[in-house]
């Protein structure tokens, strides 16, 4: 392990991606909509005066944030402007008969002002933060070798961060700083490095005997949560940022993979199984006995990960024909299927779900809206995309 720190290294996200980030944490306003997953229909919006690469990611944000653009005869809000030099509009609502929102951008590119506009809009009608200004980390593989990326939400802008020519696994963000932990076989067998992104600076983080995998940092960003096989059995390990006081929190023959914090902290839920039975488990990072979490009418789950508004836990669900995306109650229960995949990863705002899923040729990025079931999507790179993992 090793002992340097770090957080020392970190640097704090540009103004970009904290833009879409703020707020977080802050509880969704959604009225009638906030407790039903998959049931809701988008509100219905029209678009006038855009035109081109403007008008493009306006119905893209909205549309993965609960919206459909439609045309103006059945639209309830109406969403109009321009983007002859710097973009701007102005948002009513038809039935309140009321302007929610009228702004000019300016700076940066027509995409990135449109992106703003669209976060507004999300603003003035939710609530919440938007995710247009968010960043995602990603796999992708190139034949028998992998790399990781990073790239806005909706996959564009994207750069490598890794050009190891190896196999890489599991990018996390350390949450408000622009770093990654992921997984690399650059050394021969399957490390845990930890990547400032900022600087380009990088080291091995976790390099014990056997297999060091899955890295999940706190929200807190104190506490690195992975799965290793040091003891001879695939278990749970938590330590601090800087590789001290490693802990072993489970220690059983049954394999765990695929923790995730929840947002207090208190919590490290994982995929574990008992018996023979895969499922859900939480365990205090602290030590003590682990707690099952129901998934009701979803079997074998893995990969889960907890809405960072603390409501929700989206998690992929294996049957005989593929994978689904399942959604519980933080506290478990019924299980929604939302959309078939693999990989969730929340965004910052717990509405919207980036996910993988299978195509003939790999598998491509998706963007899903979880209360209207709406998914786009994302812009791909070249070769098979998979594991993202959204910036919080």
């Amino acid at each position: 392990m090793n002992k340097k720190k770090p957080l020392l290294l970190l640097t704090l996200l540009t103004a970009s991606l904290l833009a879409g980030v703020a707020g977080a944490q802050q509880e969704i306003n959604i009225s009638r909509e906030v407790n039903v997953i998959g049931g809701v229909k988008p509100l219905p919006i029209a678009l006038s005066g855009f035109s081109g690469e403007a008008a493009a990611v306006l119905k893209f944000d909205l549309e993965v944030q609960g919206f459909k653009v439609v045309d103006d005869s059945s639209a309830q809000y109406e969403l109009a402007g321009g983007n002859n030099g710097d973009v701007h509009g102005q948002l009513n609502d038809r039935t309140a008969r009321t302007s929610l929102l009228a702004k000019a951008y300016s700076g940066g590119t027509t995409r990135t002002q449109a992106h703003a506009l669209a976060d507004d809009v999300v603003s003035a009608v939710f609530h919440m933060p938007g995710i247009g200004q968010t960043k995602i980390a990603f796999k992708v593989d190139t034949g028998a070798n992998s790399e990781v990326y990073v790239s806005d939400f909706d996959g564009h802008n994207a750069q490598a961060v890794t050009h190891d020519n190896t196999i890489v696994a599991a990018p996390t963000w350390v949450p408000r700083h622009l770093a990654l932990f992921y997984v690399s076989y650059k050394l021969g067998n399957a490390h845990i490095w930890f990547h400032n992104l900022a600087t380009g600076a990088r080291d091995v983080f976790a390099r014990y005997g056997g297999s060091n995998l899955s890295p999940a940092v706190s929200p807190d960003g104190s506490k690195v949560a992975m799965i290793l096989s040091k003891s001879g059995w695939v278990d749970l390990w938590v330590c601090n940022i800087d590789g001290s006081g490693l802990k072993e929190l489970t220690h059983s023959p049954q394999d765990e993979s695929s923790p995730c914090w929840s947002p207090d902290g208190k919590w490290i839920l994982f995929a574990g199984k008992v018996g023979e039975r895969r499922v859900l488990r939480k365990i205090s990072p602290e030590g003590g006995e682990a707690q099952t979490i129901s998934t009701a009418g979803a079997g074998s789950p893995s990969e889960p990960d907890w809405s960072p508004d603390g409501k929700w836990i989206v998690f992929t669900s294996q049957y005989s024909r593929g994978f689904n995306i399942c959604v519980i109650p933080a506290a478990g229960g019924p299980a929604t299927v939302v959309v078939e995949g693999e990989d969730p990863s929340w965004s910052p705002n717990s509405r919207t779900v980036v996910f993988a899923r299978r195509t003939g040729n790999g598998r491509v990025l998706s963007l899903l809206d979880v209360f209207t079931k709406q998914v786009k999507d994302v812009k791909q790179i070249s070769g098979s995309d998979s594991q993202p993992s959204w910036a919080k």
